[in-house]
Order: C-alpha cells, then sequence, then structure tokens
C-alpha cells in the first residue's frame, strides 16, 4: 500500500468571529472548522499526525512528499467547497444547509416500516404528502429491503411496488429518489418522475448501473457497503474503518467521474450499519467532517439503525426517535447536507432550532471590541 493522507477537522466552531477569523467554512455550509489534523498513513499504519490551525496547514502539506503535499492541497480545497444546489426537476435542493430526506419503504421487510405501505399506493401517498408538508426536501423511495438477511427481490417486483407511488407522489411535485440497486427499476423509476438515484451498492451491483446513470443526468448518491452481489453486509474487515471508508468513496467517486457522471451530481453516503460493528458506526460518525475532504455533499442515513438500540437497552425500531435526533444533529454539527430519516417532522424541527442557533451565533461577537 502507497502512503495515503487526511485532512481531518478536529476542531469545530459554530462561528468564524469566536476564533477571531481563524476558520474556514466548512463544505460551504454552516459549520466552520478552526484546528485540522494532516495524518499520513503507510500500510494500513499511521505514521504521522500533525496538528494546526488554518495559518499551519499550508506550512504543514509544504513539509510532505510532492505527491501527499498535492493530494493535501486537493482535500484542503475540498474542505473549503461550497457546493451547487441539486436540481431535481422542478426542485432545487440548496446545499449550503441541512435538507432532510423523508423514506419511503414499499417493502413488506424493512426493519422500521416493513408492509406498512406496501400494498396501497395512496396510503404511500399520503405518507409522502405528509413529509412533504413537515418539510422533507426528498423523498426517498425504495421497494427492496436492504437490512441483515433480507431476501433479493426480483426487479419486476420492485418495479411493480415502486413505480405508482412514484407516479402519486411526482404528481405533488416533489423531488424524489429512488433506493434501489438496479439499472431496470433505476431507469423505470427516472421514466415515472424519480429525479436521483440512491444506490446502496454505490452503482456496483450491476455494471449497466453506472452506465444508466451517466446516460440520465440524474445525480446519484453512493454509499459504502463492504460486501459484493447481494449480501452488502459481508467482507467488513478493517484495517482502519474510517480510512478505508474514506479510500473506498474516493475510489467510487473517480469510477463516477469515469463513466461521465458530472462531478456536482455526485452525493456520498459512509453507509452507517452496512456491515460495521457499533464501533465501527462510532468511529465514521465521530470523524465525518474528514469526509468533506473528498469534496462532495455528504448524506447520512442513521435514523432508527440498530446502533441506536445497542446503545439505549436494546430499544425496538419504534422507540429510537431520541437516538435518530442526536444522530441527525451530529451529522448536523459536522456539515452533513442531507439526513435520510423516517422522522421527518421532528427531525425538521431539529434542524430549524439548529439552525436558529447557527444564525444566532454569527452575531454573538458582534459587540466585542476590535
Amino acid at each position: 500500500m502507497t502512503k495515503s493522507l487526511y485532512i481531518r477537522p478536529i476542531g469545530l466552531a459554530p462561528s468564524p468571529q469566536g476564533e477571531e477569523g481563524g476558520a474556514i467554512r466548512l463544505a460551504g455550509g454552516m459549520v466552520y472548522a478552526s484546528r485540522f489534523a494532516v495524518i499520513v498513513r503507510d500500510s494500513d499504519r499511521v505514521v504521522s499526525r500533525s496538528l494546526g490551525g488554518v495559518d499551519d496547514v499550508p506550512a504543514m502539506l509544504g513539509a510532505l512528499e510532492s505527491d501527499l503535499a498535492a493530494e493535501g492541497e486537493r482535500q484542503w480545497s475540498n474542505l473549503r467547497m461550497a457546493h451547487v444546489p441539486l436540481q431535481l426537476g422542478e426542485r432545487t435542493v440548496r446545499l449550503d444547509q441541512p435538507q432532510v430526506m423523508g423514506v419511503l419503504n414499499v417493502t413488506p421487510d424493512s426493519f422500521s416500516d416493513g408492509g406498512e405501505f406496501l400494498d396501497d399506493p395512496e396510503v404511500a401517498a399520503q405518507h409522502a404528502a405528509a413529509m412533504l408538508e413537515a418539510g422533507a426536501a426528498i423523498i426517498d423511495i425504495g421497494g427492496e429491503s436492504t437490512r441483515p438477511g433480507a431476501s433479493a427481490v426480483w426487479e419486476g417486483e420492485e418495479i411493480k411496488r415502486t413505480g405508482p407511488v412514484i407516479e402519486r407522489v411526482a404528481a405533488m411535485g416533489a423531488a424524489i429518489s429512488i433506493d434501489s440497486r438496479r439499472p431496470a427499476v433505476m431507469e423505470a423509476a427516472l421514466a415515472k418522475g424519480a429525479q436521483l438515484i440512491n444506490d446502496v451498492s454505490a452503482l456496483r451491483h450491476d455494471p449497466r448501473s453506472i452506465e444508466l446513470a451517466a446516460a440520465s443526468g440524474a445525480p446519484v448518491v453512493l454509499m459504502h457497503a463492504p460486501g459484493d452481489g447481494d449480501d452488502l453486509h459481508s467482507n467488513g474487515d478493517y484495517a482502519n474503518v474510517v480510512f478505508d471508508v474514506f479510500e473506498w468513496l474516493r475510489d467510487r467517486r473517480d469510477a463516477a467521474l469515469d463513466a461521465g457522471i458530472a462531478r456536482e451530481k455526485i452525493v456520498l453516503d459512509p453507509g452507517i450499519g452496512f456491515g460495521k460493528t457499533l464501533a465501527d458506526n462510532l468511529a465514521l460518525l465521530n470523524a465525518l467532517p474528514l469526509f468533506h475532504a473528498l469534496g462532495q455533499p455528504l448524506l447520512l442515513g442513521a435514523s432508527r439503525k440498530r446502533m441506536i438500540g445497542a446503545l439505549s437497552g436494546e430499544a425496538g425500531s419504534h422507540e429510537r426517535l431520541g437516538g435518530s435526533l442526536a444522530l441527525a444533529i451530529a451529522g448536523m454539527n459536522a456539515g452533513v447536507q442531507l439526513l435520510r430519516v423516517h422522522d421527518v417532522f421532528e427531525t425538521v424541527q431539529a434542524r430549524n432550532v439548529w439552525r436558529g442557533l447557527r444564525d444566532a451565533a454569527l452575531t454573538d461577537f458582534a459587540d466585542l471590541p476590535a
């Protein structure tokens, strides 16, 4: 393994004034980073770690080997990159603040809402309408459960489940993502009104997927999952889960770029809960600011995940609202742009209060002497 470099923000602030201007606006959002760790890894072992503020980063990068310094310059630029909005049909989803994606599973066996919206597209559409009214920017519609041990679904069945719901939700003028790893399902969903492809296999499950995505011009979400084939949860063996997922997502980003998908249409997701232990998930959540160094908007899907139950007396999936909100706020504090959640009303309310605090922080130091 060749040497790899990572710039990890380790000091975050609600406003630049609190750091007397010594902070960057992380990924063009409402979070500011003031201290950074420049980390070098060689053969799965960290060999150096330098710490410093904004003004120290150029010197820390300049002290590195030329190829690592060049990668560091790219990551430093990416951390400060403001992302253009996602254009989803007639809807524009801005990425300068956290946005909420509402989950709508049209399946019999999803871990949280399996069977609830399966056989009645009208009921599913009513639920989508309620999420939109509550403030969801995007409705994520899926026809296959990806929980551990779930059975694979024939693509024709997946289209049958999702198609009628997509048509109804599209008629509301909503921004819609199709949660699928099969190109036929993606194609059918886009034809019925979906505008975003959310693939938990990061366009690996079928080689035709990446070609279809590029040809469609639709934005894509590429999620990390270690497994191949039908079992996305297998092969979860990491030397360092944070750095390994970072490298994996970089490779999938580059594969998408090579296939002709525009950079501004690529969103990355670290895949919380997919082939990861509780310790792995916690490490990734604590390291979320690092992933902005990849230069893409980030999606966090931690709502009602098993890790919440593991940390709260094995609470069932419908008893995980508090934990889901805690993880959503952790994502907001890390500058994540998209939050995929089941409990839209509560998450939007938390986001709005969080944003109020951030807006107020921009004037907190206005009366201090120069």
